[in-house]
Parts: C-alpha cells; structure tokens; sequence
C-alpha cells in the first residue's frame, strides 16, 4: 500500500492514475465550457446584431457607449471561454494534460467573470434604454451582485466546507 499524500485535486476514494485524473478534469471541464460556451456565443451573437435593428439608431450616445463596452465584453468572454479548445490542440499529444487543465480551469473562471460583467451590462443597458439611469443602474449593479453570488460566492463557500470535512 501506498503512503503517498493525495494531490491537491485528488480525492482519497478514487482509484486513477494521475493521468486518468487529468482526463476526467479535462472532460469535466469541457462539459461545463459548453454549457457557458453557448450561452456567450448567444449572446454575442444578439448583440452584434443590434446595430442592424431600427431602433437602435435613436439610442443615446451614453446608451452607445455601454453597447460598445458590453460587445467588448462579451466577445472578451467567448474568446477565454473558447481558449482551452485553441489550447488543447496546441499541446495536443504533449503529455501536458495536467498542465492544460490547470490553465483551462484558471481561463473558465475569468472567463465566467467577464461573462458576469457582459451580461450585468446587457440588463444595464436594456434598463437604460426602457427606463433610464436609475433603473439601469440598479438593474444592471443587481445582476452583478446575483451572478458573482452564483457563479462565486457560492462555489467557494461550497469549497471551503469542503475542505473542512477532508
């Protein structure tokens, strides 16, 4: 038997390989990169479009100005979601799997992130638009505030209680 420490990520019950826990990381990960994935790449895909519609020519430059920095946004965030894939064939057959989980993994987060701020940008400004700055304000710092609950300090209070139990 052994009496080596566990890895950082490796749970005690589990009877792999380092290299089978790397795989399974990596395709835990890509199942979640494309639940996000195709959240973003519709979102991009909306607001792109928005400059073609009508009405988007009476928006105010102020209302201009927040489209542009959430199409920044966004496209920012389909980037480092997608990221891992451009990663994965560049190390692809490299014995590197453990390195590019670890990077994937630090991508999707700031990945989430960034999509945090996109999409708290597009509530802002559809609030914007439909009942001004206060109502934008509150609508868009309020989804903020509801993602980074979800998507942060959820997950890591879960984290920490797990920790505690290990």
């Amino acid at each position: 038997m052994s009496t080596r420490r566990p890895l950082r990520n490796e749970r005690p019950e589990r009877n792999e390989t380092p290299a089978e826990r790397s795989d399974r990381n990596w395709a835990e990960l890509l199942q979640e990169l494309r639940v996000t994935q195709t959240g973003v790449q519709l979102l991009t895909a909306f607001l792109l479009s928005l400059p073609f519609q009508q009405r988007f020519t009476t928006i105010t430059h102020a209302q201009r100005n927040v489209y542009l920095a959430v199409v920044l946004l966004s496209v920012a965030a389909t980037g480092i979601l997608i990221a891992p894939v451009a990663l994965h064939r560049a190390v692809f057959q490299r014995h590197e799997k453990q390195k590019l989980v670890d990077v994937a993994a630090r991508l999707a987060v700031v990945g989430l992130f960034v999509l945090a701020l996109a999409v708290s940008g597009v509530v802002l400004l559809i609030f914007l638009v439909v009942t001004g700055p206060v109502g934008g304000a509150v609508a868009g710092s309020a989804t903020m505030v509801a993602l980074l609950g979800l998507w942060a300090v959820i997950p890591l209070r879960a984290r920490a209680r797990s920790h505690q139990r290990q």
